[in-house]
């Protein structure tokens, strides 16, 4: 699973004359921090020195934490980047959004349950400005035709089928581009109002899309 590593860099310094000096050296010295999963972070100092800092527990595997048992400045940065939001928490990873490229911090078990067949990285996930929900108002990618979200499901696109045309959504020929472990999103035409979690009219056909397939109007 690929996650995003910060760059090497120092971190802004807005008050170093109240920080003492492991912490004014976390913060002032480049470092790239590199979350690996399960509260632990790989660290690589100016000095290209890579350590690994298990966060949960305030261990390093620098000098400075093996033979005088302090907070050394690894553990300090990378507490510094998770609270600045440049590096995911234990317990998540961080993830490129599918329409924007933009770090995206996901749940290690959500994206260990969405991990592509054959693929670099889990997905797709999605940033705040591209997630859609029930309600919203997306665009068909092939068409161009405008749409209401009625649900976002977590099932797959080569798992559901279109009864009509007697295949997937994934095999349906006009979803034939998109990947198809990627969830299914339900929509209707023409655009309608559907409130988030209300009732679909009987009257409304509802179409079922690859994800991947739509993208979020009025995103930037």
């Amino acid at each position: 699973m690929k996650t995003i590593a910060s760059p090497k860099a120092p971190l802004p310094v807005s008050t170093p004359d109240h920080l003492e000096e492991r912490s004014r050296r976390a913060r002032s010295e480049p470092m790239s921090v590199l979350s690996l999963g399960d509260g632990l972070y790989e660290v690589e100092s100016a000095s290209e020195h890579t350590y690994l800092v298990d966060l949960e527990a305030g261990r390093c595997t620098c000098p400075d934490h093996v033979f005088r048992d302090v907070r050394c400045k690894h553990v300090r940065r990378v507490a510094m980047e998770i609270t600045e939001g440049r590096t995911p928490p234990p317990g998540e990873v961080a993830l490129a959004c599918h329409d924007c490229g933009e770090t995206v911090f996901v749940d290690e078990n959500v994206a260990a349950s969405r991990y592509r067949d054959g693929a670099d990285a889990p997905g797709p996930f999605y940033c705040a400005d591209h997630a859609i929900a029930p309600g919203d108002t997306v665009r068909d990618r092939e068409t161009g035709s405008r749409l209401t979200v009625v649900d976002v499901s977590e099932y797959r696109a080569d798992a559901v089928e279109i009864r009509a045309a007697d295949c997937t959504v994934a095999e349906y020929e006009t979803n034939e581009a998109y990947d198809p472990n990627v969830p299914v999103v339900a929509a209707v035409y023409p655009h309608a109002t559907v409130k988030r979690n209300g009732v679909v009219p009987s009257s409304l056909t509802v179409y079922t899309f690859p994800r991947t397939r739509l993208e979020r109007v009025g995103s930037p």
